[in-house]
């Protein structure tokens, strides 16, 4: 694709790497073949190479953006199923990462979108405060039909009916092998996750220790910062990322660390992008370090080989998060980890599209949301599964608030099956 930035421009760096990605683009289309928001609405505007012409015209002219380029970049999922499909090799995420920090320098939204993404900035990376909003939204969800607005009823509808017991594994601390020690490791126990299942956290540790990791829970560590990074308030996003990216280091530093471990693949992939993301900043070098130590808990879960288990006799239909699948590129190690400890594994037809939950989006564009995880759930429960597992928290609450069929986290299944307790949502 022919750009037409002037030096001046390009002396910025976003403008810079934007200018590189838009030139990379062929125009073939092949993206909107994978696209999850053009399968369902149709329209070019709301494809990946749609929404390149739309950020290039803003881009080049350093236009106020209006709200027909808004509307198509915000209905972007970030599945980055286009990343997997460009035969170019465009890199999609970054460029839209750039368009969404453009639009809220330059952008004023009506108060009703202002006021909505205020509240889950200052709500969901907060795991107290994200608690006290889940008691609040059981309070309210009897009422929910009567709200007016439609992200407030997704809001409500989205909040699990129960809210599980605070775990102390999530204060910073370490926790001792209990088998041979083969490595020690940084577990990020996240923001969200912390509030809606602690479960995964204990889980991941108690898995570790069992399988020769010393593990350690950072102090300073929390969110990501993804969930404003996708927001485009990358002020906020950045401060967060900072903080894990020093609270890591001292780990690193200290008694050293072999590898990070995230449980929660949108995370992951936001962490694995830090040394891009603060390649022009003072933190630069320890960014790179810790993007470079961070690992999918499969990834470490293949290294470290499991045991191999008997039968299981439970046929496990595995989810792939986009954020693992074309994210992190984390395509085979969850499924090869279920067969190898005894489950029969299937895959949903198209498991290539998005669930609809992709981060806050649910929250966001509940319509094409919910559309996308009806679209998911019946192609999961057409193979007939006993069990629905998947790698992220945002799918996991997605796909459980459209189905009877238990939705698990990967680790709690490979927990089980190398001597842990069934998960407790299969008990019940």
């Amino acid at each position: 694709m022919q750009t037409v930035f002037t030096p001046e421009q390009l002396k910025d760096p976003a403008i810079e790497r934007s200018n590189q990605i838009l030139r990379t683009c062929v125009h073939c289309g092949f993206c909107t073949a994978t696209c999850p928001t053009y399968q369902v609405l149709g329209d070019e505007l709301d494809s990946p190479r749609g929404r390149i012409y739309l950020i290039k015209d803003m881009l080049e002219n350093n236009r106020v953006p209006d709200a027909r380029t808004v509307k198509h970049i915000d209905r972007c999922l970030s599945c980055l199923s286009c990343m997997t499909t460009c035969p170019s090799g465009v890199h999609y995420m970054h460029l839209v990462d750039h368009a969404r920090e453009y639009i809220e320098q330059n952008y004023k939204r009506p108060f009703s979108d202002r006021a909505l993404r205020w509240v889950l900035a200052k709500v969901l990376p907060y795991p107290s405060r994200f608690r006290v909003a889940l008691l609040g939204a059981k309070i309210g969800r009897p009422f929910r039909r009567l709200l007016p607005d439609p992200r407030l009823r997704a809001m409500l509808e989205m909040a699990p009916k129960q809210v599980p017991p605070v775990s102390r594994n999530d204060d910073p601390q370490q926790f001792a092998s209990t088998a041979p020690r083969r490595m020690r490791v940084a577990l990020m126990t996240g923001c969200a996750q912390k509030a809606l299942n602690t479960d995964i956290n204990d889980v991941t540790i108690r898995l570790l220790r069992r399988l020769g990791c010393d593990v350690v829970v950072a102090k300073g560590a929390g969110c990501c910062g993804a969930l404003t990074h996708h927001m485009g308030q990358t002020e906020s996003s950045h401060g967060f990322a900072a903080a894990n990216i020093k609270a890591w280091t001292a780990e690193l530093n200290g008694d050293g660390l072999d590898a990070i471990v995230i449980n929660t693949s949108g995370c992951g992939t936001t962490v694995k992008d830090y040394g891009h993301m603060f390649r022009n900043d003072a933190l630069a070098g320890d960014a790179a370090k810790v993007s470079a130590l961070a690992m999918d808990v499969s990834e470490l879960l293949a290294k470290l080989e499991i045991p191999e288990g008997a039968p299981q006799g439970m046929t496990v239909a595995y989810h792939a998060a986009c954020s693992l699948q074309h994210g992190q590129k984390i395509k085979t190690h969850p499924k090869d980890l279920l067969k190898r400890a005894g489950f029969t594994v299937v895959e949903p037809a198209d498991s290539h599209l998005c669930c609809g939950s992709a981060g806050t989006y649910n929250l966001m564009q509940p319509e094409i949301s919910g559309q996308l995880k009806a679209r998911k759930v019946k192609t999961l429960e057409a193979r007939n599964p006993d069990v629905i597992a998947a790698g992220n928290i945002g799918c996991m609450m997605q796909i459980g608030s459209g189905t009877q069929v238990p939705v698990v986290h990967t680790v709690e299944l490979l927990d089980w099956a190398t001597g842990g307790p069934k998960p407790r949502s299969l008990n019940s």
